[in-house]
């Protein structure tokens, strides 16, 4: 495939960041903006699949509103008629390829969840590692836009493996610190997704700076979610949220 200097330039660019030990969260937000640039789009959305509850968790997301993907994951991602067909798929696919366009916009999920942020065309790609699918890549563009072309998926699909090889040695910086630890103890707190994913990052020593960087939230917004998790938990100091993980470890 011929690619121009620019496009190039961009590949590269997103091979680098696929190369760098970072964690989930920052891993797919640095992809997400690039592939935006890439492929002349305007919306990026990614998750991690949870195989214990059959769910989409831990959302990062470009020019979307974390309003609407709290929507998707309470509700939408139960009654979505594309993305389970989407995730069974091992390479980049348009939407269009499982759903025509026509049939699509008079769906509840575009009507009601797609068309709130301006999502018109879609096309996703679901990272696999061994059978499980650890992560995925939702690249739209707005109705101002074009369907995605087997050259746009083409490009995707050259990114697909470093993206895979990217979210494999994420679980690995998870799995040696304390990160994502209370996004599995976010039922028994009462957290929302977004107040524990901020409260694992909290723990392993991330600023307000680049917390709201890395999830593209305000400060007043990162000030509201701390609040929450002070309240809920009972804790009333950042030094004190690691030293209630190791808490837990031993009940």
């Amino acid at each position: 495939m011929n690619l121009t200097s620019h496009e190039a330039n961009l590949v590269f660019s997103i091979m680098r960041d696929l190369s760098g030990d970072y964690d989930h969260v920052e891993v797919r937000q640095r992809v997400g903006q690039r592939l935006l640039e890439l492929l002349r789009a305007d919306y990026f959305a990614s998750y991690i699949w949870d195989e214990n509850t059959k769910t989409f968790v831990s959302a990062v997301q470009v020019n979307m509103s974390w309003d609407n993907l709290e929507r998707y994951e309470n509700y939408y991602q139960f009654r979505d008629p594309i993305t389970p067909t989407l995730q069974r798929r091992r390479k980049a696919t348009p939407v269009s390829q499982i759903m025509r366009h026509e049939k699509l916009v008079r769906t509840e999920f575009f009507n009601d969840f797609l068309k709130r942020d301006g999502l018109c065309y879609g096309m996703n790609y679901f990272a696999y590692d061994r059978g499980a699918n650890i992560g995925d890549m939702r690249i739209w563009r707005g109705e101002r836009g074009e369907d995605f072309t087997e050259r746009d998926a083409f490009i995707v699909d050259a990114i697909g493996p470093s993206f895979v090889n990217a979210l494999i040695r994420a679980q690995k910086f998870g799995s040696k610190s304390q990160a994502l630890r209370f996004c599995e103890l976010r039922d028994r707190l009462n957290f929302t997704a977004r107040e524990a994913e901020i409260a694992d990052m909290l723990v392993i020593g991330s600023t307000d700076e680049e917390i709201c960087e890395k999830l593209l939230i305000s400060k007043p917004t990162l000030r509201t979610h701390i609040s929450a998790i002070f309240r809920k938990s009972g804790l009333n100091r950042r030094t004190q949220l690691a030293q209630y993980l190791a808490d837990q470890n031993h009940h």
